[in-house]
């Protein structure tokens, strides 16, 4: 990307005042040197709720760590205020933005938005095209392996079954994560050579409410289901209450999240939930830091932990959590 004067001067400062912040900060010239004290970023949330929470609380803590203040505010759901929110950050001379996008193919829009300043998209992943090295990068977990992870937990539990009932709960349309997650579950159980029936399939958008609803409505078919696999831990713990009101057994059918929740792991704990993915927040908040840190000083990001060939992503490996080994992860 072609830089401006003013950009260019910034970038110069940014490096000649780098220095040892933190144990992620140390000196000059690679991924984990490149805050300076005085760095103001912003993190825009699409709509907090339970897991963003974690990723914003542990960016936050990071910046802290690294003499960065960091700005946490909460886009609602709203598209127009994110564009809004990082319209004024570069405004008021913020060094770099952590966006959560509401919509990926907003990505657009948001990068003119940002004007000069690098972003680091979390939580849900614009498309290739959309990000750059050097300015534009992602920060998460491989979405497919969630879904690969959940649908390999099935294939193990129900070993001696040739034919799998599977009702499949995703989130909302727009997000990176009900695709990626979605089509881990099915290349998965496709690669599997067993005969998969969706017996049900539609977007409850990360709600626990709309899974509890869909779930009634299931039962209402007089079909059965051998699994239920949701893209998030929300949408499983819905299917568990949906159970419970239903007078049947939650462990008496598998239910599968992702996120590992504090709740979805007390679940798993008490036998209601079959499984769920850790999804490590704090984890993606403190490497979104990092990253933002070293697009904002012209550091090369080539150091960070998980980073890829390209320079386009770092990557956060999800974790598999089951009554094995549930007490790791809860918080």
């Amino acid at each position: 990307m072609k830089e401006s004067g003013n950009r260019k001067k910034r970038l110069t400062s940014a490096l000649a005042v780098c220095l040892g912040a933190a144990a992620a900060v140390s000196g000059c010239g690679d991924a984990s040197e490149g805050a300076k004290k005085d760095m103001k970023m912003l993190i825009t949330i699409s709509e907090m709720d339970t897991f963003r929470q974690t990723l914003a609380d542990a960016a936050q803590k990071a910046a802290q760590q690294q003499g960065i203040t960091l700005e946490v505010v909460d886009a609602q759901g709203v598209v127009e205020n994110q564009v809004d929110q990082i319209q004024k950050a570069a405004k008021e001379g913020y060094d770099a933005v952590l966006c959560g996008a509401i919509d990926v193919d907003t990505a657009v829009e948001l990068k003119a938005s940002a004007g000069e300043m690098p972003i680091v998209f979390v939580n849900s992943c614009p498309k290739e095209k959309n990000l750059e090295k050097g300015s534009y990068m992602y920060v998460g977990s491989d979405d497919f392996t969630a879904g690969e992870f959940q649908a390999q937990y099935v294939l193990d539990r129900l070993a001696s079954k040739n034919e799998i009932n599977v009702m499949l709960l995703k989130g909302p349309v727009a997000h990176s994560a009900t695709a990626g997650r979605t089509k881990g579950v099915k290349k998965t159980f496709e690669a599997s050579g067993k005969t998969i029936n969706y017996v049900f399939e539609d977007n409850a958008d990360w709600s626990a409410d709309k899974a509890a609803k869909m779930f009634e409505i299931f039962l209402q078919t007089g079909r059965q289901a051998d699994c239920v696999i949701c893209n998030n831990d929300s949408m499983a713990l819905g299917v568990v209450e949906a159970c419970k009101k239903a007078g049947i057994a939650p462990g008496s059918i598998l239910i599968l999240g992702v996120d590992a929740t504090a709740d979805g792991c007390e679940a798993i704990e008490n036998g209601e939930m079959a499984f769920t993915v850790y999804q490590p927040g704090k984890g993606q908040g403190e490497a979104a830091v990092k990253a933002a840190a070293a697009l904002a000083a012209g550091a090369s990001t080539k150091e960070l932990e998980g980073v890829s060939e390209d320079g386009k992503y770092v990557w956060v490996p999800f974790e598999k959590v089951d009554s094995s080994n549930v007490g790791q992860y809860k918080q």
